[in-house]
């Protein structure tokens, strides 16, 4: 039986794995640079979030009827510029579409809580105090 020839190689197997290894890994990273599937966000896509959120929040203040200074309270997060430009822009429409405020249904609901708590302690509280005077003339 005639034997087999071997090659001889002129790199050891080592260096051509590392090699195939390396520009795979090359190829991966930049496939993977561009791709948002990491959840990595770029400074730009942020600064868009926050200025669509801050004009987001300030529609829905002119809308709801509230004033620019009590918006920048209720969202003291938020970027105020972004925040002006989102209520200005929701007065001009609701200006040009005779469109009226709609108040908020939820801040008269929680007002009235409040206030019926607020009753409810100052009955507990004057009739706590009932009958202390009440214990003291006993005396």
């Amino acid at each position: 039986m005639p034997k087999k020839h071997i090659e001889q190689r002129s790199e050891p197997l080592v260096i051509t794995m590392k090699r195939h290894v390396l520009s795979i890994a090359l190829t991966v990273t930049a496939f993977l640079s561009g791709c948002d599937a990491l959840g990595i966000d770029s400074p730009e896509k942020l600064a868009a979030f926050r200025d669509a959120d801050g004009k987001a929040i300030g529609g829905a203040c002119r809308h709801a009827g509230r004033a620019i200074e009590d918006c920048y309270a209720l969202n003291k997060k938020a970027d105020k510029a972004a925040v002006f430009s989102g209520w200005r822009d929701m007065n001009d429409y609701m200006r040009e579409n005779k469109i009226d405020p709609v108040p908020s249904q939820l801040s008269t609901q929680v007002a009235s809580a409040k206030a019926a708590q607020d009753d409810a302690a100052a009955d507990e509280k004057q009739a706590t105090k009932a009958g202390k005077s009440k214990d003291s003339k006993a005396h």
